[in-house]
């Protein structure tokens, strides 16, 4: 949900983040497209400022799925999903009309706030999330070998700019106050986003832990073209066409784009596309009328050891 958040943060503010530019070019115009620029993500998380903390749960382990949170989203207290409107309202100057309704009938609400974040993630997310999540892990991965070399205090000193750790005590920049260890809740969740901003984020809710969220390490490679050559061995086995499908999807394409960049026929690369896709190596995803596919994390290291 932090990754939700972020990128629709990301695209309401109307910036050309020189990161994600490629990113915000495709997409911008399928979330325009579908009305999400108006709905309710548009309500509860605007360009700036605070956003309601029961779109931040606390997840259930390290890599929670989007039904998963999804299910703690609708699970929300009513006492807490109100409770969260008010501070919104209050920072905002007030709330609209159809928060206003989520605040009267939290249960209802929260099912279309459910409904309307599956349609993003699907247009927004889904067919990039192989890269995504790949650029998340190996920031996870990164902080475990701080830890495990060199403590935790070097991991939250060396974490961010606004954030030092010394004599047992974390101290953010922007936090105006403080907050014990037994009024925050067990332990701190650390949160890689690839859509973040140069500052941190932070939910504090107790009984959940505190969350801090930061840039990912190698955010700026997420988006670089990332040129195939050398794919006989591939070809080999999955045949020349599904090579070429595959080197393709550089970024996800539709059918028709992926016949008018090949020079297949639609007909043969739906055949292939569904070949693959029983194989793990493109996922579908709706966007509107269309169907984007895209690479997953098992076909991009396919093509990286062809080479």
């Amino acid at each position: 949900m932090w990754q939700v958040g972020s990128s629709v943060r990301m695209l309401a503010s109307g910036a050309v983040d020189p990161v994600h530019r490629r990113w915000l070019e495709q997409v911008r115009p399928r979330v325009a497209a579908a009305g999400l620029d108006e709905g309710w993500l548009a309500d509860l998380v605007p360009p700036t400022g605070y956003v309601p903390d029961f779109l931040n749960p606390a997840p259930t382990g390290p890599a929670p799925t989007l039904a998963q949170e999804l299910a703690a989203v609708v699970a929300s207290p009513a006492c807490r999903v109100r409770r969260d409107l008010d501070h919104f309202g209050h920072h905002r100057g007030g709330i609209g009309a159809r928060l206003r309704s989520l605040h009267a009938d939290p249960r209802t609400g929260l099912a279309r706030v459910a409904q309307e974040i599956e349609t993003y993630w699907e247009l927004a997310l889904a067919p990039y999330w192989a890269r995504i999540r790949t650029v998340l892990e190996a920031d996870v991965l990164h902080r475990a070998r701080q830890v495990s070399q060199y403590g935790v205090g070097h991991l939250l000193d060396e974490l961010h700019p606004e954030v030092s750790w010394s004599d047992d005590v974390l101290r953010l920049v922007r936090l105006r106050r403080s907050l014990s260890r037994e009024t925050a809740g067990a332990g701190l969740l650390l949160v890689p986003s690839a859509f973040k901003g140069p500052g941190l984020s932070t939910r504090i809710a107790p009984p959940d832990p505190p969350q801090l969220a930061y840039r990912a390490r190698g955010t700026g490679t997420l988006w670089e073209r990332r040129t195939v050559t050398g794919t006989a061995a591939t070809a080999a086995v999955l045949g020349r066409t599904r090579t070429l499908l595959l080197t393709e999807l550089e970024t996800p394409a539709t059918t028709t784009q992926l016949a008018q960049r090949t020079g297949t026929s639609r007909a043969g690369v739906s055949q292939n596309l569904t070949a693959l896709r029983d194989a793990g190596l493109v996922t579908a995803h709706r966007a509107g009328r269309s169907v984007l596919y895209a690479r997953t994390s098992v076909a991009e290291s396919l093509l990286a050891a062809g080479r």
